[in-house]
């Protein structure tokens, strides 16, 4: 009858464990920052492991260009490439913590945050 608790324990220690490098992860990440450029590094942009960007750079000379669609399309793209690395760290740190299982609703979860 009691045989059941020993694994039970041994469940619960695994998950508090669990909890405690996803806590680590998540403060590593919060600190991470990713930067990518686009318009062969006309445009610069960088960000946070919070997805958040937090900077933009244009080259002058693009500015000088006059050209306003272009340098659009190209903030959007720098933008849209850091956060698909970022994403990627995410699960790159998400994989090391689980040890690559693939837990019931982790997919659902990641959905919920952005990240997949």
């Amino acid at each position: 009858m009691f045989k059941g608790l020993g694994n039970m324990a041994g469940m619960f220690k695994q998950v508090q464990e669990m909890q405690s490098r996803m806590k680590e992860m998540q403060e590593g990440l919060a600190k991470l920052r990713v930067s990518a450029t686009s318009g062969g590094d006309l445009v610069k942009v960088e960000v946070t492991g919070e997805m958040k960007l937090t900077s933009v750079e244009i080259d002058a000379s693009l500015i000088e260009s006059g050209d306003k669609e272009m340098i659009e399309d190209l903030v959007v793209s720098a933008a849209n490439l850091a956060m698909e690395k970022m994403k990627a760290a995410h699960q790159e740190e998400m994989a090391k913590v689980t040890g690559g299982m693939d837990l019931p609703g982790m997919g659902d979860a990641l959905s919920q945050l952005g990240l997949k």
